[in-house]
């Protein structure tokens, strides 16, 4: 042990060295070796004993309140999924499972993520509340993320404008595993419990990993989570990986991340998990159904798919065929998982008997990101994740029920994560929380009227918001604001939804209308929990191995 020891000890000091003469390479060095360390901590695969339900019904399905499966992938793109035309790698791809998930029940064509990063809008699906109220404004970011991502970006010499570190925000922000949504929120998971209902977490959560956070301490009698991100381990005979050398993120990501879950612990007690991440979380929330079938349930399937790194099994990369460039035939493989998920789940519903009183939705937790390097995964919108434009912040919401919900429906109207929460707990006639104000409206009444009837809606406005960048959306009229740069932009999304003609010049009355919103919306909103320490330009119209060239349009988000 000491000889080992000793060997780390040279090998982070030799690393150390290096920091002045190659920066980027010393840190992902170094990284990389804390990763080694923590990997020895992992434990191999083995089964979990999910709690039972009862053997027998105590009344038929659909005389008790509804079953409730929420499926939220990461990172999916508008335009990777077939139901919208389009499909990965022009079309080469399709999504039959999710297209059949969305004609069985209402989609809603104008629906928002609650932020353009992953973590607050997650945090917004389960409490139905902005930011402005919670201060849950950033995606929490693993030990030296920022700092690495701002060193190796800035060895790349890119064309893009700096990347931003504050050293001084990362040394006052919280450890990583506190900084999540505060444990006095009432989420989704803890009023489905006050209902009665048995509540399983499966996958992702970014919500916090210790000091009430966790999954399993915010509502959710099991969790099982994932505590790292590689979807199999790097060498494994049956994977396939897709590596993106001008991305500083998956340089991070590839260096940093190891193949662990947890169940009901945390980041302790760590195990490998069970087989690739979207099946094996296919497997495992099939089990769930099963052990729940005669009672109310409450699944949160929570995909990693399809976030980098870039991997895929071996079977799924031969199955879509040849398609270039590598990177684009593994998302496409990526895509195929998560949709063969989708399908599965459903199958189980139907095979228990349970589909016709299960609310079933899906969704993404925001845009397809610019940085994999690829085209038209949010077309015909423009931007990517973490920039607000509809490319990253549009994203798929299918809610099906039979029981209650016809089949078919298309809904224009825009709505957005924050009203998951309301809607659910409408559904099963649980009231919302009354100490505190909810943000989101209940959908139901868009989706379960009289045909001959116009439901009632009256929401015209909806907000987000990331530091400098502000965002309204008020009727058909969305204004973004940001100070790097400091520039506006006001579309009319009625006559141009894919925002190509900027209005803020022309229309200063509008301009000062929606900026009164704003600046009210600001007025009212408490500060973020934590400062952010990473500030990194995007391009709006190029994704990352694109050249960005004078003239183009960018912006900066901070996380």
């Amino acid at each position: 042990m000491r000889k080992v020891l000793t060997t780390l000890a040279v090998c982070l000091a030799v690393a150390a060295s290096a920091v002045y003469m190659y920066p980027s390479a010393a840190i992902l060095k170094g990284i990389k070796l804390r990763t080694a360390l923590s990997t020895n901590q992992i434990g191999p695969p083995h089964d979990i004993a999910w709690q039972q339900g009862p053997s027998t019904p105590a009344v038929a399905p659909l005389e008790r309140p509804p079953n409730i499966v929420v499926i939220m992938a990461d990172d999916l793109g508008y335009n990777d999924i077939s139901t919208f035309g389009g499909g990965v790698a022009g079309g080469r791809l399709q999504t039959p499972h999710i297209d059949a998930l969305a004609a069985q029940g209402a989609v809603f064509t104008q629906s928002y993520s609650g932020a353009s990063t992953c973590a607050p809008s997650r945090a917004m699906l389960m409490t139905g509340r902005y930011p402005s109220r919670t201060g849950f404004a950033y995606t929490p970011m693993p030990p030296s993320m920022g700092r690495a991502v701002s060193i190796v970006a800035a060895d790349m010499d890119r064309t893009l404008p700096d990347t931003l570190y504050d050293p001084g925000a990362a040394a006052t922000k919280p450890a990583f595993d506190l900084q999540g949504l505060p444990p006095e929120e009432i989420t989704l998971a803890e009023s489905l419990k006050a209902r009665g209902y048995h509540t399983v977490h499966i996958g992702k959560w970014h919500l916090g990993r210790d000091n009430g956070m966790t999954a399993h301490e915010q509502g959710f009698d099991e969790s099982l989570l994932m505590a790292s991100g590689l979807y199999l381990p790097e060498d494994h005979p049956d994977v396939v990986n897709a590596k993106l050398d001008f991305d500083p993120i998956d340089q991070f990501l590839w260096s940093a991340l190891t193949y662990s879950n947890s169940y009901n612990s945390g980041t302790a007690d760590l195990f490998e998990p069970g087989g690739y991440l979207t099946d094996y979380w296919t497997d495992e929330s099939i089990k769930v159904i099963k052990a729940n079938r005669n009672r109310p349930f409450f699944l949160y399937l929570a995909h990693w798919g399809i976030h980098t790194p870039l991997q895929a099994t071996r079977a799924d990369y031969e199955a879509v065929g040849d398609i270039q460039p590598h990177r684009l035939r593994v998302y496409a493989a990526m895509t195929r998982a998560l949709d063969r998920s989708v399908g599965r789940v459903m199958a189980a519903l139907d095979e228990e008997g349970l589909a016709d009183n299960t609310i079933v939705i899906f969704t993404s937790d925001n845009g397809g990101a610019g940085y994999v390097g690829l085209a038209d995964v949010n077309a015909p919108y423009r931007g990517w994740k973490i920039t607000y434009f509809e490319g990253g912040i549009r994203v798929p919401l299918f809610v099906k029920w039979p029981a209650r919900i016809a089949a078919r429906q298309v809904i224009d109207t825009p709505v957005a994560h924050i009203d998951v929460m309301p809607t659910l707990l409408a559904a099963v006639e649980q009231p919302l929380p009354e100490d505190r104000a909810i943000d989101g409206e209940n959908l139901l009444p868009l989706v379960t009227s009289d045909a001959e009837a116009e439901p009632e809606w009256s929401r015209q406005t909806l907000f987000w918001s990331s530091g400098h960048n502000r965002i309204v959306r008020h009727g058909d009229w969305k204004l973004q604001i940001a100070a790097r740069p400091e520039k506006q932009w006001l579309f009319n999304l009625a006559e141009d939804p894919t925002e190509q003609v900027n209005l803020a010049e022309a229309r200063p009355d509008k301009v000062s209308e929606l900026l009164a919103l704003l600046n009210a919306h600001v007025a009212e909103s408490r500060p973020a929990l934590y400062e952010p320490e990473l500030e990194a330009p995007v391009a709006i119209d190029k994704h990352l191995a694109q050249p960005f060239e004078q003239g183009d349009e960018w912006v900066s988000v901070p996380n």
